[in-house]
C-alpha cells in the first residue's frame, strides 16, 4: 500500500540532503523512523510537546554562552549603550511578541499550520533558514489577516 505521507517526508528530507541542510535532513529521519517502527505511538505527545522541548533546547543554546562565562556580564551591561544592541534588543522584543502571536494563531487556526510548515521546510531546505520559522511566520501571518 503507498503512504503518500511517508513520499512526502521523503521527499522533504531528500530536498534537504540535496540543500545541504542536514537539520531538516535529520529531523525528518527521525519522524520517519517514529512513524515506521512503534514509536509512533509518540506522535500524540510529539505533537502537543515537540514545539516546547524544541524552545527549551533553543533557549539553552542561545544561553549557553552566558551561563558558560563566555559572554560576560560587562558585555551585556554594554548592549544597554551600544545603538545596534539596542536596535538587536528592540527586535528580539518584537520577534518574542510576533511568536507569541503565532502560537496562538496556529492554536486557534491550524488550517494555516500546514502552510506555515511547509513554508518553513522549503525555507530551511532551500535557503539555509532556521526551523523557527512557522512561529514567527504565523504572526506575521496573524497581522496580514488581523487576528489574534
Amino acid at each position: 500500500m503507498f503512504d503518500s505521507t511517508l513520499f512526502i517526508l521523503l521527499a522533504l528530507a531528500a530536498l534537504g540532503f540535496v540543500s545541504h541542510n542536514t537539520t531538516v535532513a535529520i529531523s525528518i529521519l527521525v519522524l520517519i523512523i517514529v512513524r515506521i517502527t512503534p514509536l509512533n505511538t509518540f506522535f500524540p505527545w510529539i505533537e502537543k510537546q515537540g514545539l516546547t522541548v524544541g524552545i527549551i533546547i533553543l533557549t539553552i543554546g542561545v544561553m549557553a554562552p552566558i551561563a558558560s562565562g563566555s559572554l560576560p556580564p560587562s558585555t551585556l551591561l554594554h548592549s544597554f549603550i551600544n545603538w545596534k544592541s539596542l536596535v538587536a534588543i528592540a527586535v528580539g522584543i518584537f520577534v518574542s511578541w510576533l511568536g507569541g502571536r503565532g502560537v496562538i494563531l496556529m492554536s486557534t487556526q491550524p488550517s494555516l499550520v500546514a502552510g506555515l510548515l511547509v513554508g518553513t521546510v522549503l525555507g530551511v531546505a532551500l535557503f539555509r533558514g532556521v526551523p523557527v520559522g512557522p512561529l514567527i511566520a504565523a504572526g506575521l501571518v496573524s497581522l496580514l489577516i488581523g487576528r489574534q
